[in-house]
């Protein structure tokens, strides 16, 4: 069984039907935690490393071979808070590795601020393991969260696709958060640019269903 925490519940459906895709008949079990991004985005992502630390645990004790942590602002405090024996894997992982082969310019969009830094601390630490020098640029796509959590997403979405075919001389752009996947099509089928928009779902599902199985 793979465990995900999620912090929207939005993600659910988006999960198991790249599971249904990567990885058929692979057990997920889905923890929603929504209030856990909120505190962190006001107090810290440290302020819920507790909260955290207990979810990955119940997860553990329930049978899961793996967890995926689906948020990115609480990615760095999930991978180093998992129970001995079960792997833990921030979602965006395998996509910043992605990012760093693609070249040294690297833009990142968010649409919450409190993921920025993850996300450009993460790419520097897989350029380092890769031996790349990087350069990162963050932009925060203003008003999108706002409609996002309205329930807003073709508005949401729409704003995320905006600020991508805004992006210039770039290597690849790095959609930081799961909820802004479907935004990359969108940039494509608008004429978009030469460079790849990678999102993290897809291949962080496929990364953490082979941790599931034992495969690293």
């Amino acid at each position: 069984m793979l465990a995900l925490l999620h912090t929207s519940p939005a993600h659910v459906p988006v999960f198991d039907a790249l599971r249904d895709e990567e990885a058929p008949g692979l057990p997920l079990r889905h923890l929603v935690r929504a209030e856990l991004l909120d505190r962190a985005r006001s107090q810290g992502p440290d302020a819920v490393a507790q909260d955290v630390a207990q979810a990955l645990a119940d997860a553990a004790a329930t049978g899961a071979r793996a967890v995926l942590c689906t948020c990115s602002t609480l990615g760095p405090v999930a991978e180093g808070a998992g129970p001995d024996g079960v792997p833990v894997l921030r979602v965006d992982r395998p996509m910043a590795a992605a990012a760093v082969a693609a070249g040294p310019r690297i833009t990142v969009l968010a649409t919450v601020e409190s993921t920025l830094g993850p996300t450009a601390e993460l790419i520097a630490e897989e350029a380092g393991r890769a031996g790349s020098a990087t350069e990162v640029r963050t932009v925060l796509v203003a008003g999108a969260w706002e409609r996002f959590a309205a329930g807003d997403d073709e508005g949401y979405l729409a704003a995320v696709a905006a600020a991508a075919q805004q992006v210039r001389d770039a290597d690849a752009v790095v959609l930081a958060q799961a909820s802004m996947a479907p935004a990359a099509a969108l940039v494509t089928a608008a004429g978009g640019r030469s460079f790849p928009v990678l999102s993290s779902p897809r291949p962080g599902l496929r990364a953490a269903a082979a941790l599931a199985a034992g495969r690293r």
